[in-house]
């Protein structure tokens, strides 16, 4: 495992860009792998040499809290929404760069 506290910020800035696209080009890979083999095999349990793959389908059920919104009042969605705080990242590529 790498040690990051050795590395400077804008190194460990940079490193968390190159594997931010690393990810991306993996899960873009992933969802073509994943389409074929869903083609392939269909629904069920299905084997490869070190790992299984079940295939399903499921039924989801959403609130369309839009048109929720809209059948109740500013007072009772201030009344009723929860407030948290949270630490968000961004990581971009910086303009003239790669």
């Amino acid at each position: 495992m790498t040690d990051y506290t050795k590395f400077t910020l804008e190194e460990r800035i940079d490193l968390m860009g190159d594997l931010k696209a690393q990810m991306a080009d993996l899960e873009a890979e992933y969802d073509k792998l994943k389409a074929l083999v869903i083609e392939d095999a269909g629904l069920g349990a299905h084997e490869g040499s070190i790992f299984r793959v079940s295939i399903s389908t499921t039924t989801r059920e959403t609130l369309d809290m839009e048109a929720v919104r809209n059948h109740l009042s500013p007072q009772f969605i201030r009344a009723h929404t929860k407030v948290t705080e949270s630490v968000t990242t961004r990581v971009t590529a910086r303009k003239g760069t790669k």
